[in-house]
């Protein structure tokens, strides 16, 4: 048997695991006579009080924080009501919840969250925890003395019986609480995304490319040399680069090929509210219209806009600059990566990546969310895709009732990406160097372009360009699922390869690098701007 101190510990860790049969374990061992009264009720107790507070903690210091930084804070009029209302009631609800199996969990999350004041929580909880851990022990003490009289010389073995029995009854319910089949799905389907490389986070896939880089910074003699691959655009479209600039470029020198947009004028929603309404109105831009960030990456914050509420609660929401576009219907997009050496009169198409919209269809059965878990390649991406739908995710779709799950062609928005270079023709080549060479200090990028057909895309005819990005994208195609990850580095350093040589070639021709401060600056204005979007259609 464990010295008692030893015994004392454990219940008091227990306790953080399974509060309510740690204190029933306590009072066997005080009917066994092995621990005595002071270290079993001060174990149990100090370990349900700390493990409240634990929790309250956890909501306020982690939970309200992470709260205000991202994009729910436009709830914060509601949690403010929630927090008035649970000030009034908090002291009733804090006792019944330590009545009632399964509330005490949310409601301390919720006083954290709601900030409830410290030493009320503190008092409140104290109390009810000393009186619940006295009458746990007493009572498992008082049944526990009883059947042990009655197991009479096999009392030690009983023991040890009866707090295994009881073990395995806590395990097999614990067991049976969180394996059900939803969890199983979803923990398979967190296995099987690291098998597919397309998935892995940035900070796995990324560390060989930033390696190449600095070997390439070696090479060219410059660590900020990409900055210089496109004179024309601030940082070289490496970070912090204004949308509108480049789309203003486009629409100077080519408008019946570039998707008509303007920067919103204005500081307050109101004003540029007034601002959107008269951009519209002098465009003739429609509903549905894209509202999105001026400075953006990722195809965070991209709305496709299909109403008044939507645009004034975006309005509302972030106060960085932001862009209105006229909506290229296509429905097909591709992304054209181009580049072109400042001394070479033509350019060249390195990639093209077409981009396929998933979409669920209904069965009259299945909720979307079932019908998202329930695709090959939608459950990898279910959390991002269930965010979006503002709510619908319980809705049951009708037979033959379809749900688009993401309007932006961005992979990290969920779209499908896959190797398009079939689609580069002679005359699509032509006609995206024309484009190019009219874009002042324009070289290397993505075009974002949306088309009806095919054969007009084929043709370098009839599409929209909605986006330009510059040194900073990548030729997406990389994405294509068939793709192994040694096919997608070897493509990516090819590609930042040209970056660092176009740049030291812009370099020899007296255009100066961005200096890091000023990247750091724009970062920064950045992070501090993502925080506010929405997320992405």
């Amino acid at each position: 048997m464990w010295p008692p101190m030893w015994q004392a510990g454990a219940l008091f860790l227990s306790t953080f695991v399974l509060e309510d049969a740690a204190a029933i374990g306590a009072g066997l061992l005080l009917a066994a006579g092995v621990l005595a009264w002071p270290l079993a009720f001060g174990a149990c107790f100090l370990g349900i009080w700390a493990g409240d507070a634990g929790l309250y903690g956890l909501a306020r210091l982690i939970g309200r924080t992470w709260f205000e930084r991202t994009l729910l804070r436009r709830f914060s009029g509601r949690v403010e009501q929630s927090e008035r209302w649970f000030a009034a009631r908090g002291d009733s609800i804090l006792v019944f919840s330590r009545l009632l199996p399964g509330a005490r969990l949310p409601t301390y999350l919720a006083a954290g969250f709601l900030r409830l004041p410290l030493n009320r929580f503190l008092l409140i909880t104290g109390v009810a925890s000393l009186v619940w851990t006295v009458f746990v022990l007493v009572a498992t003490q008082y049944l526990g003395t009883r059947l042990l009289v009655w197991l009479g010389p096999w009392r030690k073995t009983g023991l040890v019986l009866v707090l295994g029995i009881a073990l395995a009854l806590v395990a097999i319910r614990l067991i049976k609480k969180l394996v059900t089949a939803d969890s199983v799905l979803r923990l398979r389907t967190w296995l099987e995304r690291w098998k597919h490389w397309e998935f892995w986070p940035a900070w796995i896939f990324y560390p060989p490319v930033v390696l190449y880089c600095l070997w390439l910074a070696i090479k060219y003699r410059g660590l900020r040399l990409p900055t210089a691959a496109n004179p024309g655009i601030f940082s070289g479209g490496i970070v912090g680069e204004s949308k509108m600039a480049t789309l203003q470029a486009l629409m100077e020198t080519s408008p019946s090929f570039t998707s008509e947009a303007e920067l919103l004028e204005g500081a307050t929603p109101q004003e540029r509210w007034d601002s959107l309404r008269k951009i519209c109105r002098q465009r003739s831009i429609d509903y549905p219209f894209i509202l999105k960030p001026d400075v953006g990456q990722r195809g965070v914050g991209v709305k496709l806009v299909r109403s008044e509420e939507q645009a004034l609660v975006y309005l509302k929401q972030s106060r960085a600059p932001l862009i209105v576009q006229r909506y290229a219907q296509g429905p097909q997009e591709v992304g054209v990566f181009y580049y072109r050496f400042p001394h070479e009169p033509q350019g060249h198409i390195f990639a093209i990546t077409e981009k396929l919209f998933p979409v669920i269809n209904g069965d009259g059965r299945s909720t979307i969310s079932e019908l998202i878990w329930a695709d090959s390649r939608a459950r990898f991406m279910a959390s991002k895709y269930i965010q979006r739908l503002n709510g619908r995710a319980d809705e049951v779709l009708a037979a033959g009732q379809s749900v688009r799950l993401v309007e932006a062609g961005n992979h990290a928005q969920g779209c499908i990406f896959k190797n398009g270079i079939r689609f580069c023709t002679p005359a699509l080549a032509e006609c995206i160097d024309s484009i190019s060479n009219k874009i002042p200090g324009f070289y290397i990028g993505r075009f974002d372009i949306r088309y009806s057909t095919d054969e007009d895309l084929e043709a370098g005819r009839n599409f929209k360009i909605i986006e330009l990005n510059g040194a900073a994208s990548e030729a997406t195609s990389i994405y294509d699922a068939r793709n192994s990850v040694f096919e997608a580095y070897r493509t990516l350093f090819r590609q930042w390869d040209l970056v660092f040589a176009i740049g030291a070639a812009n370099r020899r021709h007296g255009s100066a690098p961005t200096k890091f401060v000023a990247i750091w600056q724009k970062w920064r204005e950045y992070s501090r701007h993502a925080a506010t979007y929405p997320a992405a259609d």
